[in-house]
């Protein structure tokens, strides 16, 4: 039911109370807003009324109360309902919605997009989570990788406008809003069709043509990909500016009625909450025409007067931003620093402004740079046209968004950093496509009808080209698997501090914030370090036989993935909950048991034969304390490397990688041979990411296969179980290349393999030995050996 709920239910109630908010903004400011805007005006009044409440903590669980009763009491208000909101203005609302959403439906999971790419989106997950129930106050937090990401973002005033509809509509629904993230950018895009559809009203006569220009307009190649990998602020920036442009003809139209200006303060306090006070050139330009206009045609009085009410209205709504903007920009370095790349590979180019991009991810050039390069010509060519024939009807709206949209860009790019750069063209995108097609639109009324209708084909056979690329293209979150740390987060609430055992931001800062967890490699505050010296390199997932015992001893809940390459926790520990992907194991609060213990094997062979002076010395020192040896037998694992070579890697890269994974993008096969060690059922587990499909035969039998896996290094996806008798067997692997699935194409983030059929897994049974015995213990293939005290 989460997908239905995901996808149907809650964007249907972000609509609702959009319209409930929109009406009321309408009925406040007695003025009658045009349809297609009173979806985007109620969507900035759930943002500037939410804004209140979370700027304190004891008030922060009224946001939904009070946007619910904004929503309710616009309705009510508005009741007898005399007007028509539908028209061919929906259209363009629920196509895009539909382009936004398919990648995700199409999977058949409530997912989203992004994954590994950027894990922004679990921080933001992470503010969201504490704001609706705590406002900023990050303050009676345990210590755990959720405290110290709040501490360096909440706590310092980080902007949560563009989450806050989010917040709201996530309580009403009660479902997780991971399963919810794309469904509301999807809503945000659909917010933006509407308000594109209004913008180009000025121009364009027909409302079909109209509605085509929105459709096309807001599917521009960079917002969609930032859409992809969780572009919120960049989709409701867009939305907001859209609005603020076409409310200025609304105001200009009477601005003899001193509360004509309210629905315009409320859009651009909904976008200073969203940007906080660096976003103040996207309302530059607005407000500058409007009072300009009204200065020119009504005189001074008119202007100051409206200036007056605009001010002092925006700067009431914006007194949450004003109130925390002070610590925000005192942290926010990526505003000035040239070097500040984030996520990108390099700073962005200007061309992709215009919308057209054909590339599967837009940080990389595509592979048709002159095609591209002509095509922005033709969407350059079309926009003059637009904004030409907007000067000679008066129609304002338009080149006030493009003044808008030009003027942020020349400032963001020109002297922010590439990562705000990148923000600023991807808000502006959509603003120049539609103005483009608009262009297109304008020729095709004025009686040239072919040339129309050439450049309006190709432009838009060109927007899709980009897209689909980017469908096909998309980073797609594991779902199911993070669906297992869902329910642990659930069912063990309360029971840290916990370790994750690998570096899993959504697991950390968000599934399971109320165990106190921390991850190895993440941000945390009890230092976990390794035996060999240092803590793990960000992103790597290091072993718990890698993690010095007095790091891991201090959690009492571990949660660890699932896996035939993994060591057994120590052993005062023991598995409470199994799911598909995950293991729960959890220790009594005392836990000077161990006297020492014994590592063997290594990151993708959990077992080796322990030299017998090593056993004995332990057993020496469990004997001076009446203790005992515990030790965990196993069978040694067969690896595999993707390239087919049988043996484990012999060194790991920055993140874990090995040096002989690949990145699989092509349909790839390989066929070797192996020996099994003992006569066994083997789990065959497959590590790294792969986006298509893999499977794996044993002796010409099928044993299993996945599809769309993205790992961080050292992680492994089961692919099934096989029985083996000792002796030589063949392995063969398949990898089925990109297909008509979204997310099937593009280079993973890491690369596939090694391959490894073990006999266990990390939850192996553990063998008592009295000091006496110890040798027993020698010769044989072990886990780990511990010393225990009597």
């Amino acid at each position: 039911m989460t997908i239905w709920i995901a996808w149907l239910v809650f964007p249907l109630v972000l609509g609702a109370l959009s319209l409930g908010c929109g009406l009321l903004a309408e009925r406040v400011a007695r003025v009658e807003i045009p349809s297609p805007l009173l979806l985007p005006l109620g969507f900035a009044v759930q943002i500037a009324a939410a804004e209140f409440a979370i700027i304190g903590g004891r008030t922060a669980p009224l946001a939904t109360p009070l946007v619910v009763a904004l929503a309710v009491a616009g309705a009510g208000l508005s009741l007898p309902w005399t007007r028509r909101l539908g028209g061919w203005w929906l259209a363009p609302v629920v196509a895009v919605f539909a382009v936004f959403a398919a990648p995700f439906v199409l999977s058949g999971l409530a997912t989203f997009g992004g994954y590994i790419k950027l894990d922004d989106t679990a921080t933001y997950l992470a503010m969201l989570d504490r704001a609706m129930q705590h406002g900023y106050d990050t303050s009676r937090l345990a210590p755990s990788t959720y405290e110290a990401t709040l501490s360096t973002s909440l706590a310092y005033g980080y902007p949560l406008g563009s989450l806050l509809p989010l917040g709201v509509g996530r309580e009403l629904v009660a479902q997780d809003a991971a399963w919810l993230w794309q469904p509301y950018l999807a809503f945000m895009a659909a917010l933006l069709a509407g308000g594109l559809y209004q913008l180009a009203s000025g121009l364009v006569v027909s409302r079909k043509l109209r509605a085509l220009v929105a459709f096309g307009g807001a599917q521009a190649a960079l917002i969609y990909g930032y859409s992809l990998w969780g572009g919120v602020k960049e989709l409701a920036t867009a939305v907001l500016v859209v609005l603020a442009a076409a409310l200025v003809p609304i105001v200009l139209a009477n601005d003899r009625d001193i509360r004509r200006p309210l629905p315009l303060a409320v859009g651009l306090a909904a976008l200073l909450a969203v940007l906080s006070l660096g976003g103040a050139v996207w309302i530059a330009v607005p407000v500058a025409v409007l009072l300009g206009v009204l200065w020119r045609t009504r005189g001074t009085r008119s202007a100051v007067r409206t200036a007056l009410v605009l001010g002092v209205s925006t700067v009431v709504l914006s007194i949450p931003t004003l109130w925390i903007a002070d610590r925000w920009l005192g942290r926010s370095g990526a505003f000035t620093s040239g070097g500040e790349l984030g996520n990108l590979l390099h700073r962005l180019s200007w061309l992709q402004v215009f919308g057209i991009w054909p590339s599967g991810d837009f940080r990389v050039s595509p592979h048709e740079l002159t095609v591209t390069r002509v095509l922005v010509v033709l969407v350059a060519a079309g926009a003059v046209l637009a904004v030409v024939t907007a000067f000679r009807r008066h129609a304002l709206e338009v080149p006030v968004a493009v003044g808008t949209a030009a003027l942020a860009c020349a400032v963001y790019v020109g002297f922010g950093s590439p990562w705000i750069g990148g923000k600023a063209l991807a808000s502006a995108s959509p603003i120049v496509l539609t103005v483009a097609f608009a262009g297109a639109a304008v020729l095709f009324e004025g009686g040239r009808r072919v040339e129309a209708i050439a450049a309006g084909v190709v432009l838009l056979g060109a927007v899709l080209w980009s897209n689909a690329l980017q469908y096909r293209d998309v980073d797609l979150a594991p779902a199911a698997r993070l669906a297992d740390l869902a329910t642990i987060g659930q069912r063990f609430a309360g029971q840290g501090p916990t370790l994750l055992g690998e570096y899993e931001p959504y697991g950390a800062r968000h599934f399971l914030r109320g165990m106190a967890t921390e991850a190895a490699s993440e941000l945390r505050r009890r230092p976990v370090y390794l035996r060999t010296g240092g803590t793990a390199a960000t992103g790597s997932s290091p072993d718990l036989d890698e993690l010095k015992l007095s790091s891991i001893l201090p959690y009492r809940t571990l949660v660890l993935r699932r896996s035939g390459a993994a060591s057994r926790p120590p052993s005062v520990y023991v598995p409470v909950w199994t799911g598909r992907y995950y293991q729960v194991w959890q220790r009594p609060a005392y836990t000077g048991s161990i006297l020492a213990h014994l590592p063997l094997g290594s990151r993708v062979q959990p077992a080796a034969v322990p030299p017998c002076s090593r056993v004995l010395a332990l057993a020496r020192l469990a004997a001076a304390d009446h203790g005992e040896l515990a030790a965990v037998e196993r069978s040694p694992a067969v690896v595999i490397a993707a390239t087919g070579r049988v043996g484990p890697p012999s060194s790991f890269g920055a993140y874990g990688e090995s040096p002989d994974v690949l990145y699989l993008t092509n349909p790839y096969s390989f066929t070797t041979t192996f020996d099994a060690p003992a006569a066994a059922r083997y789990g065959v587990w497959v590590g790294g990411s792969f986006k298509a499909g893999v499977a794996v035969d044993v002796d010409g039998r099928r044993v299993g296969g996945a599809r769309d896996s993205l790992n961080w290094p050292d992680t492994f996806t089961s692919l099934g179980s096989v029985q083996l008798t000792p002796g030589r067997h063949t392995l063969g692997f398949n990898y089925s290349g990109a297909g008509l699935r979204p997310g099937s194409g593009g280079t993973p983030p890491f690369g596939t393999g090694p391959i490894v059929l073990s006999p266990a897994t990390q939850d192996g049974a553990i063998t008592y030995v009295q000091p006496a015995d110890a040798r027993t213990l020698c010769g044989k293939t072990l886990d780990w050996v511990e010393a225990l005290r009597g």
